[in-house]
């Protein structure tokens, strides 16, 4: 190939999901909400857990770290694709769209690392009950945290800095809604087994090491939770890990069919729906969930929302 063919494009286009004008403003209002009930949601979750005493517990600080997440996440994908729905020209520059992946693959990894953490949390709350505190001590739930966002990030600037060393020719047409993994790589006009297999190796150590983690966790909580007599202290126990479980059933199952095997090509719609349901479903459903599903983030929704009422009364008086 002719080294005037192996040249780095300076700018993509992005088709997004729609080339009709009602829909994308249809699609613009829908997202807009939806981010802004996401950003809203993760960070009344942190502020709660900041607020409330009750809610100082390792569970609630990788919560915290898990809601921050999202809000970062969301906002390395849908604050673009919002402009991109308004504007005629759907360009994303070459330093932004390397910016793009590289956050949101590294907020993705983080993520992963993260579920696998809080499931050690569940099971040592739920085996080990009257030891929690003496192991889930802060030091090591800020060394567990620290792990999380450092092996996330470091993935995130290998697949990156190796992705975008490719040669795009004249490709520059990415068939997505932002500048996802295998939408850049299919872009290349080299053979790119390499990359291919670096996203393998990235997807067993950051995807599914955290998920057999996740399930060996799972494995001895139900066998625990089985051992208990009572049926109100199964569940009981089963409450503690309910919210968990749920988030883990949403966050990983799509990566897999995704990322595991990237010789298997999944279409493009199916990439694009994988792609929204991370920046949009899943960082609005994660705080809805702990609220909704968690009997002390409801207790301490209720004792502020209690506090800001009896102030609204003293003011009103």
């Amino acid at each position: 190939m002719g080294a005037d063919n192996q040249t780095w494009v300076g700018e993509f286009i992005l088709l997004g999901l729609s080339n009709n004008w009602s829909t994308q403003v249809s699609l613009f209002i829908l997202f807009l909400i939806t981010y802004l009930v996401t950003v809203l949601g993760n960070f009344l979750i942190v502020l709660l857990i900041i607020l409330d005493s009750r809610l100082h517990t390792p569970m609630y600080f990788f919560l915290t770290n898990l809601s921050l997440v999202d809000v970062f996440y969301a906002t390395t994908v849908v604050p673009q694709m919002l402009v991109h729905f308004l504007a005629a020209h759907k360009i994303i520059p070459h330093v932004s769209c390397a910016a793009q992946l590289f956050f949101s693959l590294g907020l993705g990894g983080i993520e992963f690392v993260l579920l696998a953490v809080m499931a050690y949390d569940r099971y040592v709350a739920v085996c080990n009950p009257l030891r929690y505190s003496v192991i889930m001590h802060g030091g090591l739930c800020m060394r567990l945290a620290v792990i999380s966002w450092v092996s996330g990030s470091v993935n995130s600037l290998l697949q990156t800095a190796i992705t975008f060393q490719l040669p795009m020719c004249t490709n520059k047409f990415i068939d997505h809604i932002s500048c996802e993994l295998l939408a850049v790589v299919r872009l290349a006009c080299v053979d790119t087994s390499s990359n291919e297999v670096a996203i393998m190796v990235s997807s067993i150590v950051l995807l599914m090491t955290p998920f057999c983690l996740v399930l060996l966790s799972y494995v001895k909580i139900i066998s625990a939770i089985l051992k208990i007599r009572s049926t109100e202290g199964r569940k009981k126990a089963f409450q503690t890990c309910a919210s968990h479980l749920t988030v883990v059933i949403l966050c990983y199952g799509m990566a897999i069919l995704t990322y595991i095997q990237p010789r298997s090509n999944p279409s493009v719609l199916q990439e694009k729906l994988i792609s929204l349901f991370y920046a949009i479903l899943t960082p609005m459903l994660n705080p809805m969930i702990y609220s909704l599903r968690n009997k002390e983030v409801k207790g301490a929704w209720q004792k502020l929302l209690g506090k800001l009422s009896g102030l609204s009364s003293k003011l009103a008086t």
